[in-house]
């Protein structure tokens, strides 16, 4: 097994929790913009509606189709047509206010605090390397307690780069002066974090927490945060 020290991980789906967070925000938006007397009668299929438009622009994010604008407004817009409603004012202020208030939120995947704790106590040096944007993901961690366990956030609006490609995770090397073979990239994205990593020459952990079949083998793969003290 390799002697690690530098540990990066992403955030949101593997210690961020970000569907629980943002259907708690959506929640809320859904009642302070009376959507149900708009027609929009069922909040989990819009929570459902919203989830599927957010994974597709993200995807189209990641890979160059779009702009951060872009993703951030029409992923409501989307969702909105869904139930018949063609209001692009709406859905802009919805977005704005979705993220005013998601980044507050304050849900954890189950032993996040702890293996954060037994990683730090052991002596490695942690890092974040996320897609997420730079204002957002600050707030996010200072709400939920966690910026003092990472040295360096990378964000695609930092490195100007965004996962899968290499650049991110060599940029993210280099301004820590860490070696490939003293790194590992810990995710729960198969693409970005896993394939991401391994495009950069990196070992990866696959953080499995929805039990999927891979399609691309990552060095480990872990079921529950907790397991990882068995890597580490």
């Amino acid at each position: 097994m390799a002697e690690y020290k530098h540990i990066f991980f992403d955030l949101d789906h593997t210690l961020w929790d970000f569907e629980a967070n943002a259907r708690d925000t959506l929640r809320e938006l859904y009642a302070h913009n009376q959507l149900e007397a708009r027609g929009v009668h069922d909040m989990t299929l819009f929570f459902e509606r919203y989830s599927f438009h957010n994974d597709r622009l993200w995807d189209r994010y990641t890979k160059g189709f779009i702009k951060q604008e872009e993703l951030r407004w029409k992923r409501m817009w989307f969702t909105l047509l869904d139930f018949k409603i063609g209001d692009e004012p709406l859905s802009k202020t919805m977005s704005v206010q979705f993220l005013d208030r998601l980044p507050y939120r304050t849900n954890l995947f189950p032993y996040t605090v702890e293996i954060l704790n037994y990683l730090r106590d052991k002596g490695y040096r942690m890092h974040l390397i996320t897609n997420g944007f730079d204002e957002v993901q600050r707030c996010k961690l200072e709400s939920s307690n966690l910026t003092s366990y990472f040295e360096e956030m990378f964000t695609s609006q930092r490195c100007n780069s965004l996962k899968p490609h290499k650049e991110i995770f060599e940029y993210a090397l280099k301004a820590t002066g860490a070696s490939v073979s003293e790194s590992i990239m810990i995710g729960d994205n198969l693409d970005a974090d896993i394939q991401g990593g391994m495009n950069a020459g990196l070992d990866t952990v696959f953080v499995n927490h929805l039990n999927v079949t891979p399609h691309v083998q990552p060095t480990y793969t872990v079921l529950h945060l907790k397991e990882l003290e068995a890597i580490f």
